[in-house]
């Protein structure tokens, strides 16, 4: 059964995301799908504000697909996503 795993990272763009993912095994399907070979990313992203006047990009990663694979791959991005991010 697919398992479903939605995460939200601040300061990082869907561009970089997406390299990330294709680093991690992934090959791009789409403008905004990544897929592996147990696994699907679908990347969205929107400017949210922080504080009154500064505003980031939110890149919203959905990862489908094997539970055991996204446990690590979904840890994995996160690594990544933390260092350029926040």
């Amino acid at each position: 059964m697919a398992t479903r795993v939605e995460r939200s990272f601040r300061g990082i763009s869907e561009r970089l995301a997406i390299r990330y993912l294709t680093n991690l095994g992934g090959e791009r399907v789409d403008d905004d799908t990544v897929a592996g070979e147990d696994w699907t990313a679908t990347l969205s992203s929107e400017k949210v504000g922080i504080g009154p006047s500064l505003q980031l990009t939110e890149v919203t990663v959905v990862f489908e697909g094997d539970e055991q694979r996204l446990e690590s791959l979904v840890d994995d991005f996160a690594q990544k996503a933390m260092r350029a991010g926040g």
